[in-house]
């Protein structure tokens, strides 16, 4: 069996580091946005793609043109709470609610007790050789957010979805770092988008044992073309035993590159599940709207479980929107599905868990 270890050794002698390819895209919404060009196009009318998320599953819907304007700022007494004097600025990308504010960078808090936790465990992690954090900072009275808002050290870089294998290698270098912390009681009961996704992908449902009822039951919010595409990825899984950890869950847009600094990790999303699950997202991303394909996926193939792990990254991605798929959406996945369904079983295929 190949180790985890020796899997990110083959992949990093052969990968190929590609450099920004940054080009203007003429919005079909006419707000003038630009941004970076994927191979499957623009996946929805006036969806900005932007080098910090990669916008079709970024948000609970994709970022739309303009959607900035009208979100408000953080109010004065935030402002206060956590010393941010200066001017605030937009931050493009994720659901588009971050803003920076001189060294600090403010955003909604979106589930108190994630918040609460998340920050309390990267106020300690130490940076690694092969990765650094971003740092929480706490408001004047010592709580981790202030007026539903929290803060974070701004670190300077920028993230490139076009280096999926150096994402994958920061992302293991991080999850090596959080693989001993207990897994955190808020998961139980978080509820959005993502998170009934990630346990369909994992068949954490009632109907786990009826793929049809799986998809069927995505149909409404994916549309029936998603639940065509989910059928066969659904009954396709087998058990897997690789064990769950903490691991960040929405990598390829959320790793930072700077000159001589480690990539730095930003927007931890927490989830409990194999560090195998969390390359198989950047994987999957990467081939739907980046520009890669079947070489990237072998690359990575030694991971235990690649296979498994691959069909539940792309179900995870599926299920998670919650409006109906637009054609390119359905054509990037249904291209990305094809590989993915036709690759082979990795180690520690075949057990029963």
């Amino acid at each position: 069996m190949i180790s985890a270890a020796a899997a990110l050794r083959t992949a990093s002698s052969t990968s190929d580091r590609s450099p920004w390819r940054k080009s203007s895209i003429i919005c079909p919404a006419k707000h003038g946005c630009a941004g970076f060009r994927s191979a499957a196009g623009v996946p929805a009318p006036g969806v900005h793609h932007v080098p910090v998320k990669c916008s079709p599953y970024a948000a609970n819907r994709p970022l739309r043109c303009g959607d900035m304007d009208h979100i408000s700022a953080p109010p004065a007494a935030v402002l206060t709470a956590f010393g941010a004097a200066a001017p605030v600025v937009p931050l493009p990308g994720g659901q588009g609610t971050a803003r920076r504010c001189g060294a600090l960078v403010l955003k909604p808090v979106a589930f108190t007790a994630e918040t609460r936790w998340r920050a309390g465990v990267l106020c300690h992690l130490v940076d690694g050789d092969g990765f650094r954090v971003a740092r929480p900072v706490s408001a004047a009275d010592g709580a981790w957010s202030a007026g539903g808002w929290e803060a974070w050290r701004w670190l300077p870089g920028a993230a490139d979805p076009y280096r999926p294998d150096e994402v994958i290698r920061a992302g293991a270098a991080f999850h090596a770092a959080v693989a001993g912390l207990p897994r955190p009681r808020f998961l139980a009961v978080r509820n959005d988008p993502w998170a009934r996704a990630e346990r369909l992908a994992f068949g954490d449902t009632d109907t786990d044992t009826d793929t049809d009822a799986d998809s069927d039951g995505a149909a409404g919010i994916v549309g029936e073309s998603g639940s065509a595409l989910l059928k066969p990825l659904l009954a396709a899984r087998r058990p897997v035993t690789t064990p769950a950890q903490l691991v960040h869950g929405d990598l390829l847009g959320n790793v930072l590159f700077a000159p001589d600094a480690p990539p730095a990790i930003i927007d931890w999303a927490v989830y409990w599940r194999p560090a195998a699950w969390a390359a198989a997202v950047v994987a999957v991303d990467a081939v739907c709207w980046w520009e890669e394909g079947a070489p990237l996926l072998e690359r990575w193939s030694g991971l235990p479980e690649w296979r498994q792990m691959l069909l539940r990254a792309l179900v995870f991605r599926i299920a998670a929107h919650t409006e109906p798929l637009t054609g390119a959406q359905e054509s990037a996945y249904a291209r990305t599905a094809e590989l993915v369904l036709g690759t082979a079983d990795g180690p520690g295929a075949g057990r029963s868990g």
